[in-house]
């Protein structure tokens, strides 16, 4: 597999360009247009795929658009670049429809509550099981529409219990939220944490999706964009390990106190509004 990368520094847009017989990983984020991703044999309307970057955390932001309708979701935003995000969707003549989180991040404040005013008329979407405030709160097994896509909500709990991922299985893909990362998954040391639950989410609600599907994680720290079913089943260092095993490797890690949690929980349980430090509240007068 051979997997080229442009991107506009600028903005943290990537456009991965890929050659590969086994996924199909193009996402679009540059200003010369949009690529389009192939449609479902029984899809006449097609879905781009913007995926946007914030260095700080690491966070992959996601722009869906229907091309039809030019109706677009937004996930996991983070506020620092909600003015990016707004002025893209802007610049490709999107509405937006919902902004949408797959949990209550701890390492990064949403931009769900900014955007809300930049962009007026779009609303809130987070499950019910993650206990935020929201204008829409979803529940497992119910779907998302914006045009003529819809987006699966599949619950998948562990790193948090209000986790979720939204699967669009017209155009094989499902955006895995922080459950399952490229070669890893979400800590479960904190924030409700479960080694147990998310060993059993990422194997019934990911994992079982068609081999060929392609998974856009919320995070990556090594530079990579996109993997698919496959791949994780037999690649991930942590997921290929037995329930036992696994849980073990979880309770053991180690790792530190994430530095923005204090700052990052209370605003996201209020749409990224609450307490904001003083350069981000600026952003909303």
């Amino acid at each position: 597999m051979v997997r080229s990368l442009v991107h506009r520094a600028d903005e943290g847009i990537f456009m991965p360009q890929c050659r590969s017989v086994g996924a199909c990983r193009r996402l679009v984020g540059c200003h010369a247009g949009w690529e389009r991703p192939p449609a479902h044999p029984h899809t006449q309307h097609l879905l781009y795929r913007f995926q946007l970057f914030d260095r700080e955390s690491c966070t992959y932001t996601y722009l869906l658009a229907d091309e039809e309708s030019k109706e677009a979701v937004l996930i996991d935003p983070v506020i620092e670049l909600a003015e990016r995000d707004a002025k893209l969707i802007e610049e490709m003549g999107l509405t937006l429809k919902y902004v949408m989180n797959t949990h209550v991040h701890a390492d990064h404040i949403t931009g769900t509550g900014l955007l809300k005013k930049l962009v007026p008329g779009c609303e809130s979407v987070l499950s019910k099981a993650s206990q935020g405030k929201a204008d829409v709160h979803v529940e497992p097994g119910e779907e998302i529409t914006f045009g003529e896509q819809k987006l699966e909500v599949r619950a998948t709990p562990g790193h948090t219990n209000g986790c979720v991922t939204y699967v669009c299985h017209d155009q094989k893909t499902a955006f895995t939220g922080d459950a399952l990362l490229i070669r890893g998954c979400g800590r479960t040391d904190f924030q409700e944490g479960s080694a147990d639950t998310l060993y059993d989410s990422v194997h019934g609600q990911i994992l079982s999706l068609p081999d060929d599907y392609t998974l856009y994680p919320a995070h990556d720290y090594k530079g990579q964009t996109a993997t698919t079913v496959e791949e994780e089943k037999q690649f991930n260092p942590r997921l290929t390990k037995s329930k036992e095993e696994f849980i073990e490797l979880m309770n053991n890690l180690g790792l530190p106190y994430p530095k923005k949690i204090d700052e990052s929980l209370p605003a996201n349980y209020v749409c990224g509004l609450y307490n904001l430090p003083d350069h981000l509240a600026s952003k909303l007068e």
